[in-house]
């Protein structure tokens, strides 16, 4: 049995380390160990997590049994953008439609307050969640490369769609 609702503060650990487990099996084909491990410093931390969530950001939890199997993250941002930050879903659980399902919650959530657009980025080597959002919609914007320090970049393409 699934259940995708609103993440809980006190799930914010539970996040953390579904992010870490999904990330070192995932990203190592894309990026170095040592940016992962930076990136998750930066933004898994539970104190973020429970940050943003008082802050109003919308943070979806998927259980099975209890159990968090994935996660999604979004906020409003200028002119009618709609930002999916995060969106990871245990390798065990995925090809489930979990990762949709979680997609299409946020989705709906922007559009009922008004977004225009959906807007993500995405390491332009990680051909696996490029086709993933190709699938549902998602048409690439443009490259872009940021510094976020630590000595490492991110180089991703934007993609967008309605929501």
């Amino acid at each position: 049995m699934l259940e995708i609702s609103p993440l809980r503060d006190d799930e914010a650990e539970a996040v953390a380390a579904l992010a870490r487990e999904i990330w070192l099996a995932h990203y190592p084909a894309i990026i170095d160990v040592a940016q992962i491990e930076y990136m998750l410093a930066e933004r898994y931390r539970p104190a973020l997590i429970r940050q943003t969530l008082a802050r109003g950001d919308r943070w979806l939890a998927a259980r099975a049994e209890g159990v968090l199997v994935g996660f999604a993250h979004g906020y409003a941002l200028a002119e009618g953008d709609y930002k999916l930050d995060k969106l990871y879903v245990h390798p065990d659980w995925q090809r489930h439609g979990i990762g949709g399902q979680l997609m299409e919650r946020l989705a709906d959530h922007a559009r009922r307050r008004g977004a225009r657009r959906l807007v993500l980025r995405v390491n332009r080597n990680n051909a696996q969640a490029i086709a993933a959002y190709r699938k549902y919609g998602f048409e690439v914007l443009v490259p872009v490369v940021e510094d976020i320090g630590g000595g490492y970049v991110m180089d991703d393409y934007v993609m967008t769609r309605a929501p």
